[in-house]
């Protein structure tokens, strides 16, 4: 059974990139070497800022417009709130 995961990258500007994937390794390596999404392609990622598993595609999907919808600062909130989680 397919894991799927909500991401958001940092990119090297400040600005931040959100996306969903099966495989958050492969999709880091592409968004890093210019094969990822086209807004990465000019924006290079800097981090893998925030990961968060979903029990289903379209979870996955619902729940990446969510968070593109919130505002910056509700997004930084999340992001530190991941990191203090994290090892």
């Amino acid at each position: 059974m397919p894991e799927y995961f909500c991401y958001i990258l940092e990119c090297s500007d400040g600005t931040f990139y959100t996306g969903w994937t099966t495989n958050p390794e492969r999709r880091w390596n592409e968004h890093s070497h210019g094969r990822g999404g086209r807004y990465t392609r000019s924006h290079p990622p800097s981090r893998l800022a925030f990961l968060e598993p979903q029990p289903s595609r379209s979870a996955a999907m619902r729940r990446e417009r969510a968070l593109k919808a919130l505002p910056r600062a509700r997004k930084q909130a999340l992001i530190d709130a991941y990191s203090e989680a994290s090892p």
